[in-house]
């Protein structure tokens, strides 16, 4: 079988979750299905660097997809997988979209302008696809509802979690040095954005006592103005640290020397970073809304993420060492190997083989 992937996300120069997925997809397909051929095709933009990225395999190969190349592409290939919402234009003798979210649609989490486009991507995606991937039950249901899809063209099909590797106790307190986090920290990944909530994180953080601090990890998105003005105004200011975008290896290092990953988000299409700090050893609470109550199951305390004094007492309670925290660390490591990126490609290519007979 030959199969067009739309890889531009795996080439990403600040990859987030929609990178995550693209890229360890791509490659956990090269490794299952290795008599098969894949054609990693890439927009105009992204194009260069994904010439001088590492190969996944021999049985991949590398093309742009553009207006004048995509009929060829199309050609080629006897089906095509948008990985990120959208389909490039033209009609493929079979197609599959994934879903990532659709929370640009259902709430004020962007500009008018970049709910139009996205909207618009999606909803032709939708109509074009011959079968949907969701990346959770939740998005499934929004993909249903809010596309009008009908529930019997849309699988769900979890991501893996890149596990975090074991870091030696030396290196890790060279890094607790380095970046001043020799006290006990609450950790946070993701965009200093609305719909991460991190409002009421700072919130909830300033009535823990003691020494414990906050770090943010994540760049600045939608709504980050109003986030870093309140937190220069909060009482715990002194405590609260933005690092900003992580790269990879600084994000291992934080999930290892961290004492809880407190992840209140809104609104969540899968949530990685809740698997990650499972992976880690790291005590997870979340929210009990979205994807995060499915993707966390028993191994996390999940809240109301809209309750602040809720919040506060489950991180309180998850850094308190005692039975709370040993049962999230143990559920957490049987939790996040549920989830593997082998996994994810097997039942991806199940979807492509039912739909190419």
């Amino acid at each position: 079988m030959r199969i067009g992937l739309d890889a531009t996300y795996s080439v990403d120069s600040s990859p987030t979750g929609v990178a995550a997925y693209c890229s360890n997809l791509i490659g956990a397909l090269a490794k299952y299905a290795p008599d098969d051929q894949f054609l990693l095709c890439y927009r105009a933009n992204r194009f260069p660097r994904a010439l001088t990225s590492p190969r996944w395999g021999r049985n991949m190969s590398r093309h742009l997809m553009e207006s004048i190349t995509t009929p060829l592409i199309r050609r080629r290939v006897d089906l095509f997988h948008g990985l990120d919402q959208r389909l490039p234009a033209g009609k493929f003798r079979r197609a599959v979209t994934t879903f990532h979210d659709l929370f640009v649609m259902t709430a004020d989490y962007s500009t008018p302008e970049f709910r139009r486009r996205f909207s618009l991507f999606a909803e032709e995606a939708a109509e074009r696809s011959d079968h949907i991937i969701a990346v959770s039950h939740y998005t499934a249901e929004k993909v249903a509802k809010l596309l009008f899809v009908p529930r019997d063209r849309i699988s769900v099909v979890h991501h893996g979690v890149e596990r975090i590797p074991v870091i030696a106790t030396e290196e890790l307190a060279e890094f607790r040095r380095r970046h001043d986090l020799q006290t006990p920290f609450i950790l946070h990944v993701g965009a200093i954005q609305k719909r991460k909530n991190i409002e009421c994180l700072v919130e909830a953080f300033e009535r823990i006592e003691g020494p414990t601090r906050l770090v943010l990890a994540g760049g600045n998105g939608y709504g980050a103005e109003g986030i870093l003005r309140r937190i220069e105004q909060s009482s715990s200011a002194p405590r609260i640290r933005r690092i900003g975008y992580v790269d990879r290896p600084t994000l291992e290092r934080l999930y290892r020397t961290a004492a809880v990953l407190a992840f209140p988000s809104l609104d969540e299409g899968f949530g990685l970073p809740v698997l990650e700090a499972m992976s880690a050893g790291l005590p997870v609470v979340t929210s009990n809304r979205a994807a995060l109550a499915e993707i966390a199951g028993d191994a996390a305390l999940l809240v109301n993420p809209e309750d602040s004094h809720e919040l506060r007492v489950a991180i309180e309670e998850a850094l308190e060492a005692g039975a709370v925290r040993r049962r999230l660390i143990e559920a957490g490591f049987r939790r996040e190997r549920e989830f593997s990126w082998m996994k994810a490609a097997h039942e991806t290519m199940q979807i492509y083989r039912r739909l190419v007979k």
